[in-house]
């Protein structure tokens, strides 16, 4: 099999799992908030602050069960940008305009509204984040009203999104640094380099390297999570196996599944659910709240759309195949579904429990109006269209 058809494959399998994923995504959450606003609410309260090991199981959810979370995505970075849908900048550039707009705007308006209020400020990512398996979850409902190559955008940009919300945290939301535990965490990255560069494709040193770097980013005060992308970027892409893989795409293919039906599935249940009530119905009016619902349903659609006919208009990208400006603006909508890396942000940014049940809710409404919105727009704009053979 060739190259750029092997690619071909593990994008339409990438795709494919995570649009399946995210359903089932949508289905944890939802189980989540029904867990939480039953019977079994102080069960599911004490079953995640039950301890384990010096921590308790939501934490080890968070920072532990996620880093695998954050390998897959570091993978799918380095995958799409040496040998993917992102290996040249002409393929890059409209989903790099796109997602920079699609993260700037929602910023700006979370910051407008939340100005006079700077104990708020540290919630401006928040609405910055798109959910990629979610919002694949949803288009994969539209079916065969929108064309191919809109699913191809769509994972693109959300894929840069991902890559600018990894640098966010690591820039904006570490705290009580340890230059020891980060020296350590060095070291250990360094030997993974080495090993790379050395052209080593056994799993095995790669994963023990990987489990020391994680143990030292947790205490180093940058987010643990994100030894699973400095590990990824160490991962040789170069070299086959005795079945034509390499260990990156190997490493991939087995994750995949893992993290679109067991990783992101608990996280969505152990962090969607919150009791909803009066009082928190009406918290999210309030400026955290809005802040967070006008970033990513309004913030997301401006920003992106905007972006995306600035490029075209200044020729430097065209729009995917077949797609017309209804099917972008969908996708602009789409862009809004937030949920996974907005809370995950969120829960970096707020420790108080008042501010988490806002933050919450704002961010399941955001992510509601916004696939709601977008399936509407999608469901409307037309068949695919067909361009001629050349």
């Amino acid at each position: 099999m060739s190259s750029s058809r092997r690619t071909r494959t593990t994008f339409q399998r990438f795709i494919e799992s995570e649009a399946l994923g995210g359903l089932v995504l949508m289905a944890s959450a939802a189980l989540g908030l029904v867990a939480a606003n039953s019977p079994l609410a102080q069960s599911y309260k004490d079953v995640l602050h039950a301890p384990i090991g010096g921590l308790d199981l939501l934490h080890w959810i968070n920072d532990g069960l996620m880093a695998f979370f954050f390998l897959l995505v570091g993978l799918e970075i380095k995958r799409e940008m040496v040998e993917g849908q992102l290996d040249t900048w002409r393929r890059r550039t409209l989903p790099l305009v796109a997602a920079f707009g699609g993260m700037f705007v929602p910023a700006v308006i979370f910051m407008a509204v939340n100005f006079p209020h700077p104990e708020n400020w540290r919630g401006w990512a928040v609405p910055t984040a798109t959910d990629i398996a979610f919002a694949l979850g949803v288009l994969a409902l539209v079916g065969s009203r929108v064309p191919g190559s809109l699913k191809v955008f769509l994972t693109s940009l959300a894929i840069i999104d991902d890559l600018g919300a990894i640098l966010i945290i690591a820039t904006f939301y570490a705290s009580g640094l340890s230059i020891a535990a980060l020296a350590v965490a060095a070291v250990f990255a360094a030997v993974l380099y080495w090993l790379n560069r050395r052209g080593e494709t056994r799993l095995l040193p790669y994963v023990l390297l990987g489990v020391l770097l994680w143990i030292a980013m947790l205490f180093s005060g940058i987010h643990a999570t994100l030894a699973g992308v400095v590990l990824a970027m160490m991962i040789p892409i170069n070299g086959t196996d005795d079945n034509g893989h390499s260990l990156l795409h190997s490493m991939e293919r087995a994750l995949s599944p893992w993290v679109a039906f067991v990783v992101l599935p608990i996280f969505a249940f152990a962090n969607a659910g919150l009791s909803i009530d009066s009082a928190g119905q009406m918290l999210v009016l309030s400026p955290l709240g809005l802040g967070i619902v006008g970033g990513l349903f309004l913030g997301k659609q401006i920003g992106i759309l905007s972006a995306v006919y600035l490029a075209k208009r200044a020729r430097i990208a065209a729009l995917p195949a077949g797609a017309s400006w209804r099917h972008i603006y969908g996708v602009s909508l789409l862009c809004g579904i937030g949920f996974t890396m907005s809370l995950f942000i969120g829960l970096l940014a707020f420790t108080d429990p008042e501010k988490e049940v806002v933050l919450k809710l704002a961010v399941l409404a955001g992510s509601l109006l916004s696939a709601l919105a977008g399936t509407l727009v999608l469901l409307t704009a037309g068949p695919k269209k067909t361009t001629p053979a050349s």
